[in-house]
């Protein structure tokens, strides 16, 4: 990690993103949101820079190398484990993980949970794509008419 301090200054800069879930002198906590927005958008080819600053995130305030490093740190974790390995566990994991047998119920709880999930996320990234869609008939529909006067 960095040795860079941010400012107070710097921390109420940074809390006002909706990007950002929580600041302090040494670290900044990313929204799951965003986390799945950079993985998408990584995955199309987009540099991490780009995807931070497109967020509204500046690389000066930053740094390159938390930039590199949360990157590097995310797609590891999405590859392990997918979506569930983006989400912040903080507050649910503490502690030892419980030992006991899951009931039968509590299975079916947890598979629907995760299914909700997956299903939220399709929906998203179908979302995504519509948008990306209708941005790209948008340019060439402009460029057409320009080509035309």
């Amino acid at each position: 990690m960095t040795k860079r301090i941010f400012t107070k200054k710097e921390q109420e800069q940074l809390k006002c993103n909706p990007y950002v879930q929580a600041v302090s002198e040494k670290a900044i906590t990313y929204t799951d949101e965003f986390k799945r927005h950079f993985i998408a958008e990584n995955d199309k080819g987009t540099s991490p820079r780009e995807i931070f600053e497109e967020a509204g995130l500046h690389v000066d305030l930053i740094g390159l190398q938390r930039i590199s490093s949360a990157g590097k740190r995310w797609r590891a974790a999405y590859r392990q484990t997918g979506v569930e390995g983006l989400q912040d566990t903080r507050k649910t994991n503490s502690g030892r993980p419980s030992e006991k047998e899951l009931s039968l119920e509590e299975k079916i709880a947890r598979l629907e949970a995760k299914n909700q999930l997956l299903r939220a996320e399709n929906e998203l990234l179908k979302k995504l794509d519509l948008l990306e869609r209708q941005m790209l008939k948008k340019k060439s529909q402009s460029k057409r008419n320009e080509n035309l006067n």
